[in-house]
């Protein structure tokens, strides 16, 4: 039975159910595309040149020039995957055609061979391309094969190159006879480029663990999204899961078991992988709540430690406890953090998140260098600490990030050029440009996946019933299509002055774009792909080239759909559990699977 939300939700998006061809499947889809009918294959010694306009191949091989051997570098590295990609890829894409039907071409026909991608970077990199603010460095490429098998790839940056790559690792297939890859689509033209500059992740691992090697897995999955950043929510109030060599207690004693934590070469590693797969990995340390966890190794220096049993007088979770606002100790014990931490993360990153989402004023009745829960006592030591820790992370060379609260709850004063993460509305999001920060929209209405999972705190036994049926706050499960059906812009008005949503026109682009993101109360390593992908890839396209089609319209759902089911199936050929988008019968049945009188 279909839900009503589902048919309210059908009802406002425009349904047409079309003939897609499986040469719409790229995903995210790019911002000019066009393809033919005919079938081109892979010589199985393929070759990539490259070259960066002005310079010569010898250049390219040198180490005199850092931005030269940086591209040269990077671009390597990304022919290596693609030619991986392309050769080692099984993907036969039966579950998109009719029953038992002939779809692949003839292999007794004349074959027309891709032997060569020819690669032309059209700039020279400049530093920033390791770790470029967000729009700094184009991702722009064009992308064409011709039926002769010529392929072309142009861009301005090596970022560029790497997501012209993805996309082109896209466009082919195993055939299921041989073994051969060939793509049916010659000729393509692409033209592309993002819609908004910051697409990411935010990804908790301080709740649950997940191994160095799958916060590398989840790299892989972001970059062939086109996801640009990966913010790792490194902290909490449950786990302290990063080494920091100037307070080694706080992992000894703060991780949930030896082992279980990022050592500094461990944490650089992948940012560094991240960095060779254009996916920038910033670290976030939330305070002053949120860090109940220092305790274990610092008692001194939080308040309303795991209060019980009414810890949610002091805390949005347990266990409770927040960093003191008031104590020199809290300052020296920064101080140590920050010299430690900081120049080893500056190299790979351009920013640094200081968290500040839901502080409790309650607990700072149990603060014994406050004694008070009233706002104007908080705010000004609230505002030092801020000024504080954005005071070190500029030292560093990076542009400081805080949660939405610590501007629109607080009334904090923050420098222009720090970075304001909304999650709570697109009302929000509106505020916040209004105050004249540049914002990434995260709407937990619609971006939050681990949303409808179920309540992870117990109720308590004399209570059951006022609990039932334990959902959590965000409930129900944000599915793909609640998800693209949501944008940075989505509710922002530019005309109508008296909206919440307003914002003038001229501050549109303080939008820097958004970030999906999950946390890990209920999700670890073994069901993290299936609760993120593919709806984070919803995210991914809305990002990337927007939800609505170059007139303005709202995509088809059933294009998009039948799309992201055959990224889903590319993705999970490549190792990654995800979800599934349909059943099969409604793959091979085109159309078939439109809810009844909305087609």
């Amino acid at each position: 039975m279909l839900s009503l939300k589902f048919l309210s939700l059908c009802s406002v998006w425009l349904l047409v159910v079309l003939h897609v061809p499986s040469s719409s499947a790229l995903w995210p889809l790019p911002a000019s595309y066009e393809s033919g009918e005919g079938v081109v294959w892979i010589d199985r010694n393929i070759t990539f040149q490259y070259a960066i306009t002005n310079h010569s191949s010898s250049a390219l091989n040198g180490t005199s020039n850092l931005d030269i051997a940086s591209s040269y570098a990077i671009v390597q590295a990304a022919i290596q995957r693609a030619q991986e990609r392309l050769l080692n890829d099984t993907f036969v894409p039966w579950k998109f055609h009719p029953r038992h039907s002939d779809f692949e071409p003839p292999t007794n026909a004349t074959k027309i061979f891709i032997k060569n991608v020819a690669i032309q970077q059209n700039e020279t990199d400049s530093s920033a391309v390791l770790k470029p603010m967000a729009g700094e460095v184009s991702e722009n490429y064009t992308l064409s094969i011709s039926t002769s098998g010529n392929v072309a790839i142009t861009a301005i940056s090596s970022i560029g190159i790497l997501r012209a790559l993805d996309t082109f690792t896209q466009l082919f297939y195993q055939h299921s006879t041989n073994a051969a890859i060939y793509s049916p689509y010659a000729p393509v033209t692409i033209v592309d480029a993002p819609k908004f500059a910051h697409r990411g992740l935010n990804m908790d691992v301080a709740r649950n663990y997940y191994p160095p090697s799958f916060i590398m897995h989840t790299i892989d999955v972001l970059a062939w999204n086109k996801f640009n950043r990966l913010h790792l929510h490194a902290t909490d109030a449950q786990s302290w899961p990063l080494d920091i060599p100037a307070l080694p207690e706080l992992s000894t004693k703060g991780a949930y078991r030896k082992g279980l934590s990022y050592s500094p070469q461990q944490l650089a590693d992948i940012q560094e992988y991240g960095m060779y797969r254009g996916v920038e990995v910033y670290i976030e340390i939330d305070m002053p709540g949120h860090t109940s966890v220092i305790a274990l190794a610092y008692p001194e220096l939080i308040a309303a430690y795991n209060v019980q049993p009414n810890w949610s007088t002091y805390a949005a979770e347990p266990p409770s406890g927040s960093l003191k606002l008031n104590s020199s100790g809290v300052y020296d014990f920064l101080h140590k953090l920050w010299e430690d931490l900081l120049p080893r993360v500056a190299p790979y990153s351009a920013y640094f998140h200081t968290g500040g989402d839901e502080v409790n004023q309650n607990a700072y009745n149990l603060d014994d260098t406050v004694r008070s829960n009233q706002t104007s006592v908080l705010q000004p030591l609230i505002q030092t600490l801020v000024d504080y820790n954005h005071g070190y992370v500029r030292a560093a060379g990076m542009t400081p990030m805080v949660w939405e609260e610590m501007l629109l709850n607080w009334n904090l004063t923050l420098g222009p050029d720090v970075i304001v993460q909304s999650w709570l509305s697109d009302e929000s999001v509106a505020a916040t440009v209004r105050k004249g920060h540049k914002v990434l929209a995260g709407n937990y209405n619609y971006w939050y996946l681990d949303c409808g999972y179920g309540a992870w705190v117990d109720p308590p036994p004399s209570a059951t019933n006022p609990y039932y049926p334990y959902f959590d706050y965000c409930s129900p499960i944000k599915n793909w299509h609640l998800i693209y059906s949501h944008s940075p812009f989505a509710s922002i008005s530019t005309t109508n002055t008296s909206s919440p949503t307003y914002v003038p026109a001229s501050s549109l682009d303080l939008i820097l774009g958004g970030e999906v993101h999950i946390w890990s109360e209920k999700t670890d390593p073994v069901n993290f792909d299936s609760v993120v992908w593919p709806r984070a890839a919803a995210a991914a396209e809305v990002l990337w080239s927007g939800n609505q089609d170059a007139n303005g319209r709202n995509r088809s759902l059933v294009e998009v759909g039948r799309r992201l089911g055959v990224w889903r199936e590319r993705m999970v050929e490549r190792g990654v559990g995800a979800g599934v988008v349909q059943m099969v019968w409604c793959t091979q049945d085109e159309g078939g699977c439109v809810a009844d009188g909305l087609g």
